[in-house]
């Protein structure tokens, strides 16, 4: 499927979770990995903010991509956001969603408009 290039310059992005191996395989423990570079993917979550709306994002990030100095609560800078739609079958019922991925997630600024 596509994925959709995600504008974030206008958004607040705080950080809601820590960055945590992602998992594949919940039976197994089996570390998700990316398919072309096998590198071990993490995930972080945040809190998206724009136009008065937010909404709790689950993000992907390659391991060497999450930076140092992130907070719990602080702002970060998701670099290079896409979405992807995804859908599948499980135990016959089909499922479908957003999967987000970054190339990085840094530590960032708050707009000057949520300092005032």
């Amino acid at each position: 499927m596509r994925s959709i290039r995600v504008e974030t310059s206008g958004a607040t992005v705080l950080l809601t979770e820590a960055p945590e191996q992602k998992v594949r395989d919940r039976r197994t423990g089996e570390i998700a990995t990316d398919t072309v570079t096998g590198e071990v993917l993490m995930t972080v979550g945040v809190v998206y903010i724009e136009d008065g709306e937010s909404s709790l994002l689950k993000v992907t990030v390659p391991q060497s991509g999450v930076g140092e100095g992130l907070a719990l609560g602080g702002a970060v800078a998701l670099v290079g956001l896409v979405a992807r739609p995804w859908e599948q079958v499980f135990n016959g019922q089909a499922r479908h969603g957003i999967a987000y991925r970054a190339a990085a997630v840094t530590p960032a600024m708050f707009p000057a408009s949520m300092g005032a």
